[in-house]
């Protein structure tokens, strides 16, 4: 089972091949979406793992370049920046899930046995990811709408609208 790992943070990367070598899996990494590229030409990838945002450009280029080289390739995008409309353009163009960062090695694992159409059926949990994710800045910034917004890239009225649609799995009875 041989893996391609494109991430460009090399703590990260030498944390998840390790986990993944101990799973059985032949893994080669690469830190941006060039070298990653290179190294699918030499190689048939059976999985992908593609970190969203890195350096020299957004993983989700990398989708389907990798698709094409390696036409049976099970692609997961990991991101630290979750939201719907990145997710469901990462489906789109070939990926079979996404998850935001950190995620377990196991888990990783697991979605590469689920199927695309499962993902794209599936708006409420990319719902909830993002209600997690916002959650997550605001509680970051202790709270401050306005810091959170800046931190999240949005205008702070925009965060107000958001915070205001809890997901239907989050509210109480």
């Amino acid at each position: 089972m041989n893996l391609l790992l494109v991430d460009d943070d090399i703590t990260l990367r030498g944390v998840l091949s390790k986990a993944l070598i101990k799973r059985g899996y032949e893994v080669k990494c690469a830190e941006n979406i060039i070298e990653a590229e290179n190294i699918a030409k030499e190689n048939n990838f059976e999985f992908a793992i593609v970190d969203l945002n890195m350096p020299r450009g957004s993983g989700l280029t990398l989708i389907p370049k990798l698709c094409t080289l390696c036409p049976n390739i099970r692609i997961v995008v990991l991101t630290g920046y979750a939201s719907i409309n990145t997710a469901v353009k990462a489906i789109k163009l070939g990926a079979i899930n996404y998850l935001t960062k950190p995620a377990d090695t196991d888990e990783i694992i697991e979605m590469f046995n689920k199927e695309r159409e499962d993902t794209l059926d599936k708006a409420k949990p990319l719902h909830q990811v993002e209600w997690n994710h916002i959650q997550g800045i605001l509680n970051a910034c202790d709270g401050n709408i306005s810091n959170a917004a800046r931190q999240l890239g949005m205008h702070r009225r925009t965060l107000q609208r958001k915070l205001k649609k809890k997901p239907e799995n989050d509210k109480e009875n």
